[in-house]
């Protein structure tokens, strides 16, 4: 597939209010297409009700962002349409009892039913099976997953693979969609130094073929585009109790409470 080109995120003064207080507040940013965003902070800092707010999944309350030139919250649901989520725990976790051929699978279907065009649906189902295992095949290799190296090749169970290479599933599944922007949270959670190093190194080399990167962290590399949450004790702790956002939306576009207490 052609590279897709990133989308530029913007904020100005953006803020999340839900009812125990503010998430995040006063969040300003410019980062361009093909960028590496690291949201650093502290867990409890507001830092994935950010992430979740710039993908569109979040309505904010304050100031603006932009995602790709669509303004939010106002076009949240077409940001939804360029921006995928890759692990968010709570929101799009990866099934234990899955193998990863289902995943892919599953993957594979959502995409052609939402996104296909009526031509496409039309083709001989040969043609349909044969687009779906090459897209399936450009996304694990850019998320770096090779599955005949797996235990059990496609048939191991998401249970049974290390945490690096649950990272990359989550990735590939996000890629098959060719997303503009592509979210990552707890990017470097679990993660040893050797693990974390690749891990940054394989977020970098999707910003390298075009795909804007924005990645939720404790610990941001030195050449990424740095968000920072909860940068004082006393924000901190404001923010650790104010976490319970309650507008998390669907991808219909209808809000959920997002009750989890103390999530990041």
């Amino acid at each position: 597939m052609d590279s897709p080109h990133g989308a530029a995120v913007t904020a100005e003064d953006l803020g999340l209010k839900g009812p125990r207080g503010w998430a995040f507040r006063g969040v300003t940013f410019s980062a361009g297409p093909g960028s590496l965003i690291a949201v650093e902070g502290p867990s409890g800092s507001g830092r994935t009700c950010l992430l979740l707010a710039l993908t569109g999944r979040m309505r904010s309350t304050e100031g603006h962002a932009e995602t790709g030139g669509l303004r939010l919250p106002r076009r949240a649901a077409a940001v939804r349409r360029i921006a995928a989520l890759g692990p968010v725990p709570g929101v799009s976790e990866l099934d234990p009892a899955f193998t990863v051929a289902e995943h892919l699978r599953e993957r594979a279907l959502l995409q052609r039913r939402f996104d296909g065009s009526l031509r496409a649906l039309l083709r001989p189902r040969h043609e349909r099976v044969a687009t779906a295992r090459a897209r399936i095949d450009t996304a694990l290799a850019a998320a770096g997953l090779d599955p005949a190296t797996l235990p059990k090749a496609e048939r191991t169970s998401v249970r049974d693979l290390e945490r690096l290479e649950a990272l990359r599933l989550s990735l590939a599944l996000a890629l098959i969609g060719r997303p503009r922007l592509l979210a990552v949270d707890d990017a470097d959670l679990k993660l040893s130094d050797a693990e974390r190093t690749e891990a940054w190194e394989l977020l970098r080399s999707l910003t390298a073929d075009g795909t804007t990167v924005l990645a939720v962290c404790s610990q941001a590399p030195a050449d990424a585009v740095v968000v920072r949450t909860g940068t004082t004790p006393a924000e901190h702790a404001g923010l650790t109790d104010a976490a319970e956002p309650a507008d998390l939306m669907d991808d219909e576009g209808t809000a959920d409470a997002f009750a989890e207490t103390g999530r990041s």
